[in-house]
């Protein structure tokens, strides 16, 4: 007999919500005890209209759905709210722009009988869809990069005691970005495996405007929070990219360095600082167009972006390590 297991979905209440609840409703196999979806619109009390329709594509998993308010703080204290309303042994994670495959129910239900005592939780395996009739752009790489993502929580299950052991997520992360990789290293710390399923789940690249690159560079404060909580090697503890953070630093120093010397009439050590500022940042916009479909909204997008993104990245980084240097341990934010 299989463990029995929740659902707890975060969501803004997107219109990939009810997407998301009619795979969940549809998919074979044992359903979950309980969903919980937090509503995680800002406000204490959210208008309930917007979830008329996907409440109701579940059926008969309607009476097992319970919506509570998140308040607008993040995923990190979403999946908190959730998981605390649940009494099953596992609780399994999924984003509201995700849809879980056919048979999801009873792959996850095999996966969680597979379990060993020792496993603390279970990775689904992502799939990204990609245009088949012409190359992804720089956003729809960035989305495919998450099948290769570790312990990411679009698809994502731990045993309720693991949580309560380790304290649940870090609220302090207030975007969906780090706290999944966060919990990961607290639980494995704490003596538990992670392993992967069988279990699969697409994620779909939803549209996204041409400064959501720039948006994302607010993660680099995250970085700098896990630096903290996890040491300056947590990159490989994570088997996460390292990114182009020592590059934009560089280029934005450059940057800076050219203007500050032009301003003290240095005319040609601010023209060097200058190139060097002009070569890091063709150099990323180069390396972000040459594999992408290279259309002229897409260069268009690459050029003014590459130009900000390093600046961007630099302030959050900063900001990041300025806010969070006095950050405790995770084992004292338990506690």
């Amino acid at each position: 007999m299989s463990p029995g297991y929740a659902v707890v979905i975060p969501t803004l209440v997107r219109g990939t919500l009810a997407d998301c609840l009619a795979a969940l409703a549809a998919a074979d196999g044992p359903k979950p005890d309980e969903i919980v979806l937090v509503d995680d619109r800002p406000g204490p009390d959210p208008d309930p209209g917007p979830l008329e329709h996907p409440l109701s594509v579940l059926g008969d998993l309607r009476g097992r759905t319970t919506v509570v308010p998140g308040g607008g703080r993040g995923p990190a204290a979403a999946r908190n709210t959730g998981w605390h309303r649940v009494a099953a042994p596992w609780v399994a994670f999924l984003d509201d722009d995700v849809q879980v495959g056919p048979h999801w129910c009873e792959q996850l239900s095999q996966d969680l009988t597979d379990a060993t005592p020792d496993t603390g939780g279970v990775q689904g395996v992502i799939a990204v869809p990609l245009p088949g009739e012409r190359h992804p752009t720089d956003w729809e790489r960035g989305t495919a990069a998450l099948a290769r993502a570790r312990w990411i929580t679009a698809d994502m299950a731990y045993r309720t005691d693991t949580l309560k052991q380790v304290g649940g997520f870090d609220e302090r992360f207030r975007r969906a970005f780090r706290e999944d990789a966060d919990i990961a290293l607290r639980i494995l710390d704490a003596g538990w495996r992670i392993r992967r399923g069988r279990r699969t789940t697409r994620h779909p690249v939803r549209p996204a405007d041409r400064w959501v690159s720039l948006r994302a560079q607010r993660g680099n404060a995250d970085d700098a929070l896990m630096r903290y909580l996890h040491g300056p090697g947590w990159w490989h503890k994570a088997a996460a990219p390292r990114g182009r953070l020592r590059g934009h630093l560089a280029v934005t120093a450059a940057g800076a360095a050219a203007c500050a010397l032009a301003a003290a009439g240095r005319r040609r050590a601010a023209g060097a600082a200058a190139f060097g500022w002009a070569a890091g940042t063709a150099e990323f916009a180069w390396a972000r167009i040459a594999p992408g479909p290279r259309t002229r909204d897409e260069v268009t997008t690459m050029l003014a972006t590459s130009a900000l993104i390093p600046p961007a990245a630099t302030w959050h980084w900063l900001s990041g390590l300025r806010r969070h240097r006095n950050a405790p341990g995770w084992r004292e934010v338990a506690r």
